[in-house]
């Protein structure tokens, strides 16, 4: 038997699967809205907060793959010791 190959982003990918969507090239703050359920103001708003670092790529797009990933393992929530 042979082992998958783990996906590069598994946390994007994991995403992306349950949404039915496939990992792109590049995404758009509209793409990025709607993977996270979000306004295209709400992306924004983490961009000037520092929260999702964007890219100037050429066209619309603003984010790689590799930038998803990086917010996604970022977001874990520290759980408070009480």
């Amino acid at each position: 038997m042979s082992n998958p190959v783990a996906p590069k982003y598994p946390l994007l990918h994991e995403i992306l699967t349950m949404k039915g969507m496939s990992l792109q090239p590049t995404y758009s703050n509209r793409d990025v809205a709607k993977i996270f359920n979000v306004s295209i103001r709400a992306i924004q708003a983490r961009i000037r907060s520092g929260g999702l670092s964007a890219r100037e790529l050429p066209g619309t797009a603003r984010f790689l793959s590799l930038d998803l990933e990086t917010f996604l393992v970022n977001s874990a929530r520290n759980s408070r010791k009480v």
